[in-house]
């Protein structure tokens, strides 16, 4: 997997991670995009594996405001259909998570937890969905390490990441809805 996160230094040209992805198609490597605004716009353009917005900058990124699970749905399928990317991690804060894929959609509803901090979670998500995907799990058991991660992530004080104790413990407590 090759994975472009975050915004890009000033100077950096929009289009850098769309220049990453069409790198990475002719490297047969799968991209992973965790960004927003323009840079995730032009990622997209290229086509990519994976993105994971959170529910904010996606509804930046579609222009709408997108209030219900259907309008969620609807987006991801729509960018889905345009061939700009297989794979929709959508993180919803204290609402869980939505997975959308070609054939599939899952929800994940938040787990009960009251968190320290919320920073590194989205990162703790995406690493986790990485390295479970990286392991040869199927999506499915991807996107409940994600959740479990991102979960855990909510325990650590400050910056801190997600502690792998933690996300073992927390992901047989993730249960996925089929939609």
């Amino acid at each position: 997997f090759v994975v472009c996160s975050g915004s890009l230094p000033p100077g950096v040209p929009n289009d850098f991670y769309g220049r990453v992805a069409q790198a990475a198609k002719q490297a047969n490597r799968k991209i992973v995009i965790d960004s927003s605004g323009p840079p995730l716009q032009g990622a997209l353009q290229s086509g990519v594996y994976l993105v994971k917005p959170s529910l904010n900058e996606f509804r930046i990124l579609i222009g709408d405001p997108l209030q219900t699970q259907v309008d969620w749905i609807k987006a991801c399928r729509s960018l889905i259909d345009k061939k700009q990317v297989e794979v929709v991690a959508l993180t919803l804060g204290e609402q869980g998570a939505l997975l959308v894929t070609g054939n599939q959609v899952l929800r994940a509803h938040a787990l009960p937890i009251k968190p320290v901090s919320v920073v590194g979670a989205g990162d703790s998500f995406l690493g986790a969905m990485i390295w479970s995907l990286a392991a040869g799990h199927a999506m499915e058991t991807a996107f409940r390490y994600g959740v479990a991660a991102g979960s855990a992530a909510l325990l650590m004080p400050g910056t801190e990441l997600c502690e792998r104790e933690d996300v073992e413990r927390l992901v047989a407590d993730v249960k996925l809805e089929r939609i």
